[in-house]
């Protein structure tokens, strides 16, 4: 079975009630769209090799964990966080060679608690 596949099955199981739809299966990707408005982008190569991608509401929010290994000064390294201003930081919440079910399952219970990842204040409208 593929690592995406495995992943989709996974998340639904694990998360079905907050699932806006079922996990997309694309080529080389899965799309989880979340009840929260977050729609989530994951790319999985290996435990060590991966980028989550997400927008936040209608689209306007974009942030990011990926490991593309371009920034040695954090304490994270390679993975690293892309914040709302486009800056770089240390990774808050997967772990570079994590199980990826892992991982995922940490950033999308994190993603349902706080869209932005602490990056920036939640629109009311979205609030519990």
């Amino acid at each position: 079975m593929s690592l995406h596949l495995e992943l989709g099955s996974a998340i639904e199981a694990a998360f079905g009630d907050d699932l806006d739809s079922p996990v997309e299966q694309k080529q080389d990707a899965l799309i989880i769209r979340l009840k929260n408005g977050v729609t989530l982008n994951v790319c999985y190569a290996a435990p060590d090799a991966y980028s989550l991608r997400w927008v936040y509401g209608d689209g306007d929010v974009e942030l990011g964990i990926d490991t593309a290994p371009l920034h040695p000064g954090l304490s994270t390294f390679p993975n690293h966080f892309h914040d709302l201003d486009g800056h770089v930081a240390a990774d808050p919440i997967t772990r570079s060679g994590a199980l990826p079910q892992e991982n995922l399952q940490k950033l999308v219970r994190a993603l349902l608690d706080d869209p932005l990842l602490g990056a920036g204040n939640i629109p009311d409208a979205t609030a519990n």
